[in-house]
């Protein structure tokens, strides 16, 4: 086995306490072990860190473990942070969305899937087998873009958009550990089975390697993690090989070049050129000699590594190369990419080639079927959810036809015409559209069925079919503005709202409007993005206690008191338990996931006390709720009224206050109509009968005043924000205008 410790000329980052100097990561896995992480150790660890004084490092402390946990970075100045949280079922058995990377287990007949929409699954393959899906490991927060299978299918590796790498206990499905050097979306994985490293690669040009055997061997006490980094990249690396013995590896990047170095040494071999584009594929045989890439130019190109230069170039497909898979004996290259057609193509007279299959959309990933030589089967993932298995046994019967020139323009008809087995996938949601109330959100997905979600619910609220989009969008229009306070995000093809400190508490609506009925009568003013963070935060424990009434809970919960006494959540609605919820940093990075149900957990409450930001605090612990929006605008006798203009006075409300209010105010304290309502109106409320003559006073005021705006009549439903939004339309104040009712 490979020791990075020992090899000559390494750049080594020793990490006590997998403290990353690079990354000034820390690490405390959780295992199924003796040595589970106590509480009191990772505040320990936290404490240690932040004694540091001056210079102190940015840190982050994590768990994972089989309940699919994160418990992620906490960072001694915390920068701007936001809240996110995905709409979905408690069960995702189906891809929501393209698949970016296959491994296949052989032994235990599996195959893994990874997900854009940040999901891993496990499936059976055998055919007999009705309903494929065995599990989901999840843990990532963006697209997987790569994964491998090592130490005999025992353990996989994960690269992720999340800029995360992640270990995983393969057989039982959770996650053991996260890597977090890399500063940028990790796109490649290599993997050298004899020495079983893996090594990560990504947007941040660096390539790291890991021991496997170090990192499945972490414990809480055993945790100190040692890397050797790979340097000189130009750009961004989109892939990486490396050969079974480990002693070469190869990156591919927007640079066009193939990059080479000695995995032992660290050290840089040679650069070749050759390629016009992007290097979307890489492969390497077993002793390291030859290299064959795909690119985004349409070509495939075989390298010898000793001559260092291209001995071979292959024209197979029209438009990009974006996968490649070979056999153990190096001389067939299975191709795919951007033309949807798989080839394969005999290196050693590149004449030769068989249009396999043609898939439904760009092929992004395959995976030979290696339980025979020559392989029986592939299996092949594109931007669609589903994933194919595609027959290879006919190949020796099909060499007439696979017969070629270069320049010959006649189509080849395909081995196969339809694939062996199908992994069925789900529907991606691929448009939305946020609905005036900024509550409920249509979406169309690839099967073209419309739906209606609730955002503040964190659920779908119908599912409307097969319906014209732009139709339903027109259906549902209100004449109602509340200010955005949430954005969308469909990336991994389901509904995630992020919520940030600038926007989250801008829009407040009345519970009759939100649809919440009081028991005693009452409309009051509700804050949606306060609502919500109370509800996804509704089991973490310092939310329903007062700190300053820690004692006086303890006396009620010896009495059975305290569960009645404390409320959960904003007592009007609760989120699904299984809902994600995502603190990260405003840039993209994850810092931080955890379902909503499981912020109760002891470690996961210590871990939300250390790391949700204070403006989150402020409204689900200290209840705080933020202050009402004020509008500012002018009032003053329409034209057609004959009465004198008055002094301009820029009067101020609540961007919430009615029409009819406004009307009341004309009607009372300009108009002037009725001395004996004016009387009434200066008087105390605790007079008997108050009530109905305010109401008495709005209704005088609604049948003798008009409010207008650009002209237009005002309804006395509508609120200032909307008459500023639909009606008024221009910079500066609003203004508005009243006169008498004609009688």
């Amino acid at each position: 086995m490979l020791d990075i410790l020992k090899l000559p000329q390494v750049r080594r980052e020793s990490c006590p306490l997998a403290f990353h100097p690079s990354r000034s990561s820390l690490f405390i896995p959780q295992r199924r072990g003796p040595e589970p992480p106590s509480v009191e150790r990772m505040l320990r660890c936290l404490q240690q860190l932040r004694s540091g004084g001056r210079g102190a490092p940015r840190f982050a402390l994590e768990q994972e473990h089989e309940g699919g946990r994160t418990l992620l970075d906490h960072s001694r100045r915390l920068p701007l942070l936001h809240v996110s949280y995905v709409i979905r079922d408690e069960v995702e058995k189906y891809n929501r969305n393209g698949v970016n990377a296959l491994q296949l287990d052989p032994a235990l007949n599996r195959l893994f899937t990874a997900g854009r929409d940040s999901i891993i699954r496990i499936w059976s393959v055998y055919q007999h087998k009705q309903d494929p899906y065995i599990a989901s490991m999840e843990h990532h927060t963006d697209w997987v873009n790569d994964i491998v299978l090592c130490c005999n299918g025992k353990t996989l590796i994960s690269a992720s958009s999340d800029t995360t790498v992640k270990v995983w206990n393969a057989h039982k499905g959770f996650c053991m550990s996260t890597l977090r050097t890399h500063k940028d979306y990790v796109k490649a994985l290599a993997y050298a089975k004899d020495k079983e490293l893996v090594a990560s690669a990504g947007l941040d040009r660096q390539i790291f390697l890991w021991d496997v055997n170090t990192l499945t061997a972490l414990t809480a006490s055993n945790n100190t993690v040692t890397t050797s980094s790979l340097s000189g990249n130009k750009d961004s690396i989109y892939s990486l090989s490396m050969n079974q013995m480990g002693t070469v590896i190869v990156s591919g990047s927007t640079e066009k070049v193939l990059r080479v170095w000695d995995p032992r040494t660290c050290a840089k071999l040679m650069k070749l050129k050759g390629h016009t584009d992007n290097v979307k594929s890489l492969l390497l045989n077993r002793d390291g000699t030859q290299c064959l890439s795909g690119s985004s130019d349409g070509t495939i190109r075989l390298w010898s590594l000793g001559q260092q230069r291209c001995i071979a170039t292959y024209r197979v497909h029209d438009e990009g190369v974006w996968a490649l898979q070979v056999n153990e004996a190096f001389t067939h290259v299975y191709s795919g990419g951007r033309d949807k057609k798989i080839y394969c193509t005999d290196l050693r007279n590149p004449d030769i080639r068989v249009l396999i299959c043609e898939e439904k959309a760009p092929v992004l990933k395959m995976e030979l079927d290696r339980s025979a030589d020559p392989p029986p089967a592939i299996w092949v993932s594109t931007t669609k959810s589903s994933v194919n298995k595609w027959s290879l046994k006919g190949m020796h019967n099909f060499r007439s036809s696979g017969e070629y020139d270069n320049d010959c323009t006649t189509p080849l008809t395909p081995l196969c015409t339809q694939p062996e087995q199908v992994i069925k996938g789900g529907a991606s949601i691929i448009q939305c559209h946020i609905l005036n109330d900024k509550r409920h959100i249509l979406t169309k997905d690839t099967n073209n069925n419309v739906a209606f979600w609730d955002v503040l619910k964190a659920c779908k609220g119908e599912d409307l079919g097969k319906v014209e989009f732009d139709e339903e969008i027109k259906k549902r229009f209100k004449m109602v503005y509340v200010p955005n306070w949430f954005s969308v995000d469909l990336k991994t093809g389901m509904l995630t709202i992020t919520l940030d400190e600038s926007d989250c508490f801008a829009a407040w609506v009345s519970a009759k409007d939100a649809g919440f009925s009081s028991s005693d009568g009452s409309d009051p003013k509700l804050n949606l993005g306060g609502l919500l963070l109370q509800a996804l935060l509704e089991f973490w424990p310092r939310t329903r206690i007062n700190p300053m009434d820690e004692e006086e809970n303890e006396v009620n919960h010896v009495n059975g008191e305290q569960e009645n006494r404390v409320q959960k959540g904003n007592g009007y609605f609760q989120v699904p338990p299984h809902t994600p919820v995502i603190f990260g940093e405003a840039g993209g990075r994850t810092l931080f996931r955890l379902l909503c149900r499981d912020s109760g957990g002891e470690t996961e409450s210590m871990l939300l006390n250390e790391t949700v930001p204070q403006w989150v605090i402020d409204i689900t612990v200290d209840k705080n709720m933020p202050k009402f929006n004020k509008i500012p605008f002018y009032l003053q006798p329409h034209s057609s009224s004959g009465a004198k203009t008055l002094k301009k006075d820029r009067l101020s409300a609540s961007d919430m206050l009615q029409v009819r209010k406004v009307m009341e105010h004309v009607y009372e304290k300009i108009i002037n109509l009725d001395n004996e309502s004016q009387t009434t109106s200066s008087s105390t409320n605790d007079k008997p009968g108050e009530q109905e003559k305010e109401e008495d006073m709005a209704m005088l005021a609604e049948e003798k005043i008009e409010l207008m705006c650009q002209d237009q009549v005002l309804d006395p439903n509508m609120d200032l924000r909307t008459v500023k939004h639909f009606i008024w339309k221009s910079g500066g104040d609003l203004t508005l205008h009243y006169r008498q009712k004609s009688t």
